[in-house]
This record gives structure tokens, sequence and C-alpha cells, in this order.
């Protein structure tokens, strides 16, 4: 059995107020927290050992998982003190790992939804010798990413920060965020101080003549760090574009939970999710988005592409598209909210307050 460190520690900074009371990990995505994707993922792969570098937030997760029996897993969790980046967190977790020196470490980072063939991730990592092998997927516009060039074998020729002018793109293939460890490498990471390992880690071990191999997998891959990408990516879950075999239910237009009531003309569509006692009333339409559990939505409200926080309210007639409403909050009726509106936990919007146009219909 393969052991795994998944990085759950970050505050998701860019997906609040999703994450005002949760930790990103822990929002839920096509009906169950999205860590428990991963899991799953990792699980069906052969993982049997998963230790958590958790931080912001860090008291929900044990709480929910357990021991990881319930998934078929033996979870494990550690806590930054400080934060201390993605090579510190792997780094710190290192005293809970069973694996040899020359062994194989899977690592992870919370916030990516992909089709990764893991297995094939590490039989790469075996027969080619590596002391650290990349997952890398091709995007069509790689400016906002790190660019990894590799040789006609696969192996890393360098790591390109965010490439300013056409000159610098030189490929299109960027770090993908999941990687496979030889055990010692991982003790070669300075301990006690924070550590990036795309800026310092990889650089670093590529200069000392370490083998870094690279592995292009271009099935679906989503960075969920936006709140447009999260409900993307719930949405692609529950429609089978994402693979998981943790959704609770079957891929289709829509993902009612139990409990949750839903009024027989109202409309869900293209991987809508509705969670645990959350109420769609009479002439609603929703279309690609996510709906907590206990969130009300009140008659010929229509949502599109937006996820309402647990509790939430939204009123009559109201209009939401590319919208994150916070846990809790209100939004009255006749309002219209579009183009990435953002409502704070706990919010309350008086009726026909807000609009984007001159008439919400």
């Amino acid at each position: 059995m393969t052991e795994a460190i998944l990085l759950v520690g970050g505050k998701g900074t860019r997906l609040r107020p999703l994450t005002v009371n949760t930790p990103k990990p822990m929002v839920r995505a096509a009906g169950v927290p999205f860590l428990t994707h991963q899991l799953a993922r990792a699980k069906a792969a052969g993982v049997g050992h998963i230790v958590l570098a958790t931080s912001y937030l860090a008291e929900v997760f044990e709480p929910y998982f357990g021991d990881g029996s319930a998934l078929g897993l033996h979870l494990e969790y550690v806590t930054e003190e400080e934060p201390l980046g993605t090579g510190g967190a792997i780094r710190n977790v290192a005293s809970r790992l069973h694996s040899g020196p020359d062994e194989p470490v899977l690592i992870f980072n919370g916030d990516i939804l992909t089709g990764l063939d893991i297995g094939a991730l590490v039989r790469t990592h075996e027969t080619t010798g590596a002391d650290v092998s990349l997952h890398l997927t091709r995007v069509t516009d790689p400016r906002a990413y790190g660019l990894v060039p590799t040789d006609d074998a696969g192996r890393v020729l360098a790591f390109l920060e965010k490439p300013q002018t056409p000159e610098e793109i030189v490929t299109d293939q960027i770090n993908a965020g999941a990687y496979v460890f030889r055990r010692s490498v991982i003790d070669t990471i300075p301990a006690g101080r924070p550590v990036s390992v795309e800026r310092e880690t990889f650089p670093g071990l590529l200069a000392s003549g370490a083998h870094l191999q690279g592995m292009v997998d271009s099935t679906y891959w989503l960075d969920l760090g936006t709140p447009a990408a999260f409900v993307r990516g719930s949405a692609d879950l529950v429609l089978g574009r994402a693979p998981s075999p943790a959704i609770p239910g079957r891929c289709g237009d829509r993902l009612v939970l139990p409990t949750a009531q839903v009024a027989p003309d109202a409309k869900l569509a293209g991987g809508t999710v509705v969670g645990e006692g959350a109420f769609v009333a009479e002439g609603a339409r929703v279309f690609g988005s996510t709906i907590l559990p206990g969130a009300v939505i009140e008659p010929g409200v229509v949502i599109t592409d937006s996820l309402i926080g647990t509790g939430a309210r939204v009123g009559t007639r109201s209009v939401l598209a590319d919208t994150v409403i916070g846990d809790g909050a209100v939004i009255g009726a006749d309002n219209e909210l579009r183009s990435g509106a953002r409502i704070w936990c706990d919010a309350h919007i008086p009726p026909a307050s807000l609009r984007f146009s001159s008439d919400a219909s």
C-alpha cells in the first residue's frame, strides 16, 4: 500500500465567504466535503495510509472523518502551529510516514479536482527511478501558472515562474499539484520554517542534480481556488465530467440529497446540487449551482452558476448569476446579483435593494 500526504492547511482566502466558517477542503462539492472525493480516489488507487497536513480551522477535519475506517483508510492529522508553506507542511508530517527510504509517497494539494491516473504516476516514478515525479497538465493559456518544460523522456528541465512575455512561454505544461516523492527526499526539506516546494524545493533539487520526472496527464483538471471554479467543479462532478467514487447518488443533471425538499415544478439542471434539509420552492429555476444544507430558495427565484451557503435564504423572484451567498445570509425579494457578487455570512439584503440591470427579469 502506498501512503500519501494531503495538504489541506490553506486559508482559502480567494474563496471567501465560503471559507469563513469552513476550511476549503471541507466545503461541499457534489454533496460531500471536497476532501471526500480526494480521499476516495486515493483509496481507489490503492493508498491505505493518508496524513492530513492541517492548519486553518484544523479542528474541523477529525470530527468528520475520524480515523478514516469508514472510507477504508487509516487517517492521521498533523496541525501546523504556524503556516509552513507546501514544503514545510510536507516536512512537518514526515515522522508519521511508515515508508522505507526508497519507497514512494504520494502528495496532493487539497484544492485540485482531477482525473489523474494516480497509479500511472506511481508507475512512472518507479520505472524511471526518479527522486520526485510530478503530474503535469497542459493548459491553453499558461500565463497564470508556473511552467515545467521536460525533455523527450519526460525529465524536468526547469521550473519557470509565471511568464510575462510571449517569448517566455516555452511550454504549455504546468505543475498540476500532485507528486510522488522518494521517501528519503522528504527528509532533505528544511524543518521548522516555511518552505515552498514550487519555489524552493523543486528548483533546489534540480540544481543539485536530482532526477525530477514529469508525467503529462491531460484528463480533467481544475484548480478550485475561486468561487466560480468551485461551483463549476461541483457541477462537473454531478454531471460525470469529473470522476469520483464518492458522489452520494447517480451522476446526472441534478443531485438532491436526502431530506432536501424541491417543489414539483421547480427546475434543477446543469449539475445543480441541493443539500440536506434545503428547500427549493415552486417556480424556482436553478442551473449549475450548489444549494448548501438548510438553505431556502423562495418561489420564482432564478439562480445560475452560483453557490448558496448553509442556512442562507434567497427571497422571492430574486435573480442570481455567478454569485456566492455566505452562510446564514438573507437576500430579500426582488434583488438581482450578478458578475461575481459575494454576500458575506449573516448579511441581510433588504427587498428590491440591488440591481445589475434596469429590470431583474
